[in-house]
């Protein structure tokens, strides 16, 4: 199964269609109608669809794995970046997505 993605709001939504053109299965927070929501929410949406969520926010994110972790709970894999220029984004994000199998995101926190 291909590693499907979920953007938080930080994010430009411009990398969701740009991603999808190029075949993979991505949705924007702002796609799925949920701006505005919490860190725990956006990731509970991103488990519920089974899909790798993409942010900028490191410490929050960082945080919530590790309490799925301690509580056992299953999240598809989180993806941690700093802020770049688009073009670098969709680069790197494209690299890891050829780098990595689906199950290699599963309850996993990696850097682009």
């Amino acid at each position: 199964m291909p590693v499907q993605l979920y953007l938080d709001e930080d994010v430009d939504p411009l990398l969701a269609q740009v991603l999808r053109i190029r075949g993979i299965n991505c949705l924007s927070t702002q796609e799925a109608h949920n701006r505005g929501k919490s860190d725990a929410e956006q990731l509970a949406f991103a488990v519920s669809q089974q899909r790798a969520f993409l942010t900028f926010n490191v410490k929050d994110f960082v945080r919530l794995s590790q309490d799925y972790a301690a509580t056992g709970r299953t999240y598809s894999g989180i993806i941690l970046s700093q802020h770049l220029p688009f073009r670098e984004l969709l680069r790197r994000t494209l690299l890891l997505l050829q780098k990595h199998g689906h199950e290699e995101f599963t309850n996993r926190v990696l850097w682009l």
